[in-house]
């Protein structure tokens, strides 16, 4: 499996692109990842809107710094 690479994620908020890149750049730093948590912060039963706050620490040997 290829490094993470921490660029990726900085990129989602410039750029945040179609739900499959979002899936897989955010899949792949949870994987690379030791401790990782996810918290609903709201959710819009009428108009599906929501809100999850993703928060953890990446492993320094599965990803790329520079």
């Amino acid at each position: 499996m290829a490094r993470f690479r921490v660029q990726e994620v900085q990129s989602l908020a410039h750029d945040p692109g179609s739900p499959a890149k979002i899936q897989s750049t955010i899949g792949e730093m949870i994987l690379s990842s030791t401790v990782c948590r996810a918290k609903v912060e709201t959710l819009n039963a009428e108009t599906g809107e929501y809100r999850v706050v993703l928060q953890g620490t990446l492993d320094r040997e599965k990803t790329k710094w520079d």
